[in-house]
């Protein structure tokens, strides 16, 4: 069963769990506070109709003579009625709207009733000393408590969203605060095992998060230089032993084709030998390079961009736009600019007709080199391998390495090699830093 991760930032997850917790307590709050208000003034209603029938029986029985049931005026407030035991109105009067509710409580003897959402009855029977029985039926109105509740509620929904924008605001401030370090470390820890293997961060014992993450890391640096530097270490000795024999071979077939007694066919044959050993010459003296000038390949020389190239037009003798100022100077070694910038081009010159070369806006600190053509392009299906290494398209006969060392040289550099059209035009941009 496959298992489903969030996708984005760490310090998104948490504001959105942070915001979405809030707003679930701030709904349930709400609920709460307008359960709670219903009841509070469903009681306060109750208590205030209670409160006046008493007061009306208290007037009628302290008005009431021994056998005739007496109401004073002063004691009838609006929708205030009084009824004598069998149910005959003697004082007060009853609202128009609410007679056959009043009839109803009245004929029930008591009781309590809401009618809708605007008015609640109370229908309260009484008995003077002289035995002489009565109901009062008073009514009061749900308006101002309905109002308060919705004054309340709208209050808590005001306090809820300011509450949700104050977590999620206060989660994101903290967010960016404890893991700012993290991103830092992790970020310089990356240009670190590129281009610097002998730094750490020395943090000191792993007292807290931070210092534990310090030391990991300074971990991880320790196996990724080992294994960079043993990496150069095999590339360069790998070099170094098969230069030998290939400088043998190229030999041999230059000297075969000095001969004047070989028939066309064994003459092709010969040239396309010295091509293929002057390749692999090209390639290995890019490894050497890359090898020995260490983790960065960075040289105290700086090379002219528009010079290099008009150099490697003339060298592949097919002709190249070139729109690069005179000015433009990148901050390495000229043969590792060559072996960085010489495949994307070569490959551009041999499958198309016009080539242009031009400056483009590259990230902070890095000249931005793009090859265009006007070739058939990168076959969408390899888009995303074509700096793999031993991946090959067309018919060149390469081995597929001239891609994938360019962009390892420029990135050794702290620049790249990416495909940022695969067609019409296809370019390609190398990522150099500037001197």
């Amino acid at each position: 069963m496959t298992q489903t991760r969030p996708t984005g930032s760490f310090r998104r997850q948490l504001v959105v769990v942070s915001a979405t917790i809030t707003a679930i307590a701030a709904v349930l709050l709400a609920l709460i506070v307008h359960l709670v208000l219903s009841q509070t003034s469903s009681r306060s209603i109750n208590r205030v109709l209670e409160e006046r029938a008493e007061a009306v029986i208290s007037s009628a029985v302290a008005a009431s003579s021994s056998t005739q049931l007496v109401v004073p005026d002063g004691a009838l407030d609006a929708g205030v009625a009084v009824y004598d035991g069998e149910g005959t109105l003697v004082a007060g009067n009853v609202p128009s709207a609410l007679a056959e509710q009043y009839a109803e409580l009245v004929a029930a003897g008591r009781g309590t009733r809401s009618v809708g959402e605007t008015r609640r009855i109370r229908a309260q029977p009484f008995t003077l000393d002289s035995g002489v029985e009565g109901i009062v039926v008073v009514t009061e109105r749900l308006g101002p408590y309905e109002e308060a509740e919705h004054y309340a509620l709208l209050v808590s929904g005001i306090t809820g969203v300011l509450a949700v924008l104050a977590s999620a605001a206060l989660a994101a401030w903290v967010s960016r605060r404890a893991l700012a370090p993290v991103a830092a470390m992790a970020s310089t820890a990356a240009d670190w095992s590129e281009h610097d293997l002998d730094r750490r961060f020395e943090l000191g014992a792993p007292t807290n998060e931070i210092t534990a993450l310090g030391n990991t890391l300074d971990t991880l640096l320790d196996k990724v230089g080992a294994a960079i530097l043993s990496e150069q270490r095999l590339t360069a000795e790998l070099a170094h032993e098969l230069r030998t024999p290939l400088t043998a071979i190229q030999g041999t077939a230059d000297l075969l084709a000095m001969r004047g007694d070989l028939s066309n066919d064994v003459r092709a044959e010969v040239e396309e030998i010295r091509a293929g050993s002057r390749r692999m010459g090209e390639t290995i003296t890019g490894l050497l390079h890359l090898a020995r000038s260490g983790s960065s390949g960075r040289d105290a020389v700086a090379t002219d961009v528009r010079r290099l190239l008009v150099r490697l037009s003339c060298d592949m003798a097919l002709p190249v736009q070139i729109d690069v100022a005179d000015d433009v100077l990148v901050a390495l070694d000229e043969t590792l600019v060559t072996r960085a910038v010489g495949p994307v081009l070569e490959n551009a010159l041999r499958v198309a007709g016009q080539v242009r070369v031009s400056i483009v806006d590259a990230r902070g600190g890095l000249v931005g080199i793009a090859i265009e053509d006007d070739g058939a392009g990168v076959d969408l299906a390899v888009v995303d391998r074509v700096f793999e290494p031993g991946l090959t398209s067309g018919d060149h006969g390469g081995a597929g390495l001239g891609l994938p060392l360019a962009r390892r040289i420029a990135r050794s550099a702290g620049g790249d090699v990416r495909l940022d059209s695969p067609r019409n035009p296809t370019r390609f941009v190398v990522e150099l830093p500037r001197a």
